[in-house]
């Protein structure tokens, strides 16, 4: 059980009511995780998940890399929800399972594509130093122009959040699912 008490769907006041309906609607499609936490403030749910949405599903990024930037976000703060609802879509969206588990195991994968790479080497340096080198920069620039860097920068400050939400109420993975990530 969350830190915080569960919301009943049948007992949701008329905001969260019609958030909750969005969110179950959308591509998400379920009201589960940090949207169980965040729906005790129905407008700031709402302006995340929109926010959300794009950065998920709207950006210039295919799924196996803004999966890829999901995981090692998840990683950095051992949040085990994030990763266990992520995973799943990274490997679907073509990531290799070696560079999940390299990943996992907090190691840099030993072989990906250059794409994948300029991600690895931005994502991890911001959440390592606060900032990105002028090599990583330049190569994500490079792999991705203006648009991407500036995705990939929000994406990755978006799942920061997420995991913090989670972590903060203590969101428990679904009942019987094994923690994924090792402390």
């Amino acid at each position: 059980m969350s830190r915080l008490p569960p919301l009943e769907p049948d007992r949701l006041s008329p905001e969260q009511r019609r958030v909750y309906d969005a969110i179950a609607s959308g591509p998400r499609a379920g009201v589960r995780g940090p949207f169980l936490a965040l729906l005790h403030v129905p407008e700031l749910t709402d302006r995340i998940q929109h926010l959300g949405k794009y950065l998920r599903f709207g950006t210039c990024f295919p799924p196996r890399l803004s999966e890829f930037a999901i995981l090692i976000t998840s990683r950095h703060f051992t949040c085990q929800y994030e990763w266990h609802a992520h995973e799943p879509h990274a490997r679907e969206g073509g990531l290799a399972p070696s560079i999940i588990d390299a990943v996992r195991q907090r190691r840099r994968p030993a072989s990906m594509q250059p794409d994948e790479s300029a991600v690895f080497d931005f994502t991890s340096e911001l959440l390592a130093n606060g900032k990105v080198s002028d090599i990583a920069y330049e190569r994500a620039l490079k792999a991705f122009g203006a648009r991407g860097v500036v995705e990939l920068g929000a994406l990755i400050g978006y799942y920061i959040m997420i995991a913090m939400t989670l972590l903060a109420h203590d969101v428990k993975l679904p009942p019987g699912t094994a923690p994924p990530l090792a402390s």
